[in-house]
């Protein structure tokens, strides 16, 4: 293992944040079922601005979770899809999405108990 995550010099620190962006965690999940066109990546990731999505990617392949692949073709087509190392990836964030679904409601019931305390 290397580095302390604990250290905000260290990157283990910044890999942690990228691989916990929220855009990064949905557009792992929707590169699962196979390799996706950007604009199919960014139907499919609704509210994700272009930019965004673009910078997003660039970060993902400078990692090594997602190749790039373009097409010499009229219009450009370029594909995005996980790499071993984005495969391995896939798997612990499919098990976080799991877990939000299951509890959901729980989260929801504890919210409004909460908002409910500082009301009264």
């Amino acid at each position: 293992m290397l580095g302390n995550p604990y250290d905000p010099d260290c990157p283990t620190r910044a890999l942690l944040d990228r691989i916990g962006d929220q855009w990064t965690v949905l557009i792992v999940g929707v590169l699962g079922d196979g390799p996706l066109r950007f604009t199919e990546i960014g139907k499919r990731v609704r509210g994700i601005s272009q930019k965004v999505l673009t910078q997003t990617l660039r970060s993902l392949v400078r990692d090594g979770i997602l190749t790039r692949t373009a097409y010499p073709e009229i219009p450009p087509h370029v594909e995005y899809e996980l790499t071993e190392l984005g495969r391995n990836l896939a798997e612990p964030l499919d098990m976080l999405d799991k877990w939000a679904r299951v509890h959901m409601g729980e989260v929801l019931d504890a919210r409004k108990s909460y908002d409910g305390q500082l009301t009264a």
